[in-house]
């Protein structure tokens, strides 16, 4: 048949262990797949950094305990399930890697790297998902991952380090770190020999800040990451989804989300930081609580979440970039105007709308697109389509316009 599909619910069991001066990790996954697609499917698709910046080496891949052939295709591992899976059937999977962290933050090597101490691996567990292609000209997310109701990480370091993560509150035992992730689209972890804890608990959510010495002020950090989560749950009307929100200081790169945490570079101007911090935790929701194709459609997540952000904020400027279409994948924007076309122009038509619409019902209408989507895959139609059907004046104008391919 040669198929597989994203809809599949996965749970993963996986130890890590972790060669600090080296920068060397190896990582056994026991993931355990459930076929929802309706259909037979008979491989799996896995996509892992370390397949694409890691300089990947697989060990023992199986299903169900036999080997079974894998081909290494960019970030994506196509697994071969040895026959097919039927629908509503389920299989176990065992993928073990070793891969070498980056000793750089240049180009994408921030994602995954050992930079000054400092251990940074994104999207390092093989995680369902489709064979996305990596390489783009822009800092865009070249991901697509469904939400794993159960994950649990058991770490093993050869030095002693301190361990951000997301979820429960690591749980240490010497150089062994365990903790559980749950209702995720994927698990980004941080390391460094001296973090510093910064922590509070208000309204039920649990706000951890790791900072090294000399790094980002965590007091400061800790204050907006509680008011953005505390301000885009309260436009959007959908509670924070996780019990605990950490916010962790990484060496260079980009602001970056996963659920239940994000990073944020040290370098970070002061004058910046609001602003990285209430982006980053509104993906909490655009992508993390409703996630879609962030490769194929990047508006549906960027520009929501920086929407949201600067409205919490009540921040906003002009686009510096010529008008573009706001349909395509991250491959068809330039460096210099991913950003500019995507997240500032992106957003705002969504302002555009919520003027035209109203902006009780446009607000109301996110909301119920988070709620009908709960930890599903959506998109920019079916955002767009939620707007338009809680507009009382046909906002179809706009869309033709920037949305030429969504609405010819």
């Amino acid at each position: 048949m040669d198929r597989s599909s994203l809809a599949l619910s996965g749970t993963y069991d996986v130890d890590l262990q972790v060669a600090v001066g080296a920068g060397e990790i190896s990582v056994a996954t026991t993931l355990v797949a459930r076929n929802d697609s309706g259909q037979p499917i008979d491989r799996l698709d896995l996509n892992t950094i370390a397949a694409r910046i890691g300089g990947i080496r697989l060990g023992e891949v199986s299903v169900d305990g036999t080997p079974t052939a894998t081909v290494i295709e960019g970030q994506t591992l196509r697994v071969e399930l040895g026959g097919l899976l039927p629908s509503g059937a389920s299989t176990s999977l065992r993928i073990a890697y070793t891969a070498r962290l980056q000793p750089d933050v240049a180009g994408s090597d921030w994602l995954f790297s050992r930079v000054n101490g400092t251990l940074a691996l994104y999207r390092w567990i093989p995680w369902i998902s489709r064979a996305v292609p990596f390489d783009r000209p822009n800092h865009g997310d070249p991901f697509v991952t469904p939400t794993s109701p159960a994950v649990h990480v058991r770490l093993t370091t050869d030095v002693p380090m301190i361990l951000a993560s997301p979820g429960s509150m690591p749980v240490a035992d010497g150089l062994t770190w365990s903790f559980d992730a749950t209702d995720v689209r994927d698990v980004a972890i941080v390391l460094a020999p001296d973090f510093a804890v910064t922590s509070k608990t208000v309204g039920g959510v649990a706000y951890r800040v790791y900072a090294r010495p000399g790094g980002l002020a965590a007091a400061r950090v800790l204050a907006q990451a509680e008011r953005a989560i505390e301000g885009i749950g309260g436009l959007v009307a959908v509670p924070y989804p996780w019990p605990a929100f950490t916010v962790v200081q990484t060496e260079g790169g980009f602001g970056m989300e996963s659920p239940g945490l994000i990073w944020i570079p040290k370098a970070t101007p002061a004058a910046n930081l609001a602003y990285l911090i209430h982006h980053e935790a509104a993906h909490q929701w655009f992508y993390g609580l409703v996630g879609n194709d962030q490769q194929a459609e990047p508006f549906a997540d960027e520009a929501a979440a920086d929407m949201a952000a600067r409205t919490a904020l009540d921040l906003s400027r002009a686009s510096r970039c010529p008008r573009a279409a706001l349909d395509r994948a991250i491959t068809a924007y330039s460096r210099a105007c991913y950003y500019e076309d995507i997240y500032i122009q992106g957003g705002l038509v969504l302002n555009r709308i919520r003027r035209v619409m109203g902006t009780a019902r446009f607000w109301a209408a996110i909301h119920d697109y988070l709620a009908a989507n709960r930890l599903g895959l959506a998109g920019s139609r079916q955002l767009l389509e939620t707007l338009r059907a809680a507009s009382p004046v046909s906002i179809l104008p706009i869309l033709r316009a920037r949305f030429p391919s969504l609405y010819p």
